[in-house]
């Protein structure tokens, strides 16, 4: 990987098939969303609170839909055009129920669009590696310490304390996560990663949250260590 303007990241191998490919992802993305409809529905019925509940679906989705495409995508794409487009979509799509007032409420809340950053800071993250570095795969790296290091903080703290809260056991769960996916796919520099995103998770900065300190912070670290 070099720094520079990757201009051939723009260019599709087969552009009709991975635009198939794309709305599959998107589809699949939609009934995981629209699936946590009914996990809401369950965990209400067992005397769920609504925060607790909702926090439990949004960490379903950051697994199962986020996580699994975030793998996804450096097998399937060749380019970034199509992944971009596909992320756009997603940002309107979960962004419009906010300003339009009508939350999608078995993951959303009023309080806060944070499920919007995520999908923002995933596509950045995975759009300006491709674009800057010739290669998505520090943004993958970023990408999956929010989808799936991120998603265990919310579990374990829901399950610990069952209300949202940034302590630091959620901090622990996730890097023992993240540590395999950065080795994985950076070496020692993602181990490295893994330890600075699970410490940026902790902090919030309104209008900054975790998810753009999550994704800054390891991609700094991946550039500066690995080098491209």
């Amino acid at each position: 990987m070099t720094i520079g303007f990757h201009y051939e990241s723009f260019i599709h191998a087969n552009p009709t098939q991975e635009l198939l490919i794309a709305i599959v992802m998107f589809a699949y993305l939609m009934a995981i969303v629209f699936g946590t409809k009914y996990t809401y529905n369950i965990m209400k019925k067992r005397n769920f609170e609504n925060g607790v509940a909702v926090y439990y679906n949004r960490k379903i989705i950051h697994i199962f839909g986020a996580g699994v495409l975030t793998l996804l995508f450096p097998v399937f794409f060749t380019a970034v055009t199509i992944p971009m487009i596909l992320v756009g979509v997603i940002i309107v799509a979960i962004y419009l129920p906010h300003k339009l007032g009508k939350i999608l409420y078995w993951f959303q809340v009023k309080e806060n669009a944070y499920e919007v950053n995520f999908a923002i800071a995933w596509g950045l993250g995975i759009g300006l590696t491709w674009i800057f570095l010739g290669s998505p795969i520090y943004g993958v790296v970023t990408a999956a310490f929010m989808a799936f290091g991120d998603a265990v903080t919310g579990i374990v703290r829901n399950l610990v304390f069952k209300r949202r809260t940034k302590h630091w056991i959620g901090n622990v769960a996730m890097l023992f996560v993240c540590i395999p996916i950065g080795y994985i796919y950076a070496g020692n520099a993602g181990l490295v990663a893994a330890v600075v995103a699970s410490i940026a998770e902790h902090f919030e900065f309104k209008p900054i949250d975790d998810n753009i300190l999550i994704t800054v912070s390891a991609l700094i670290t991946l550039i500066l260590l690995n080098g491209a």
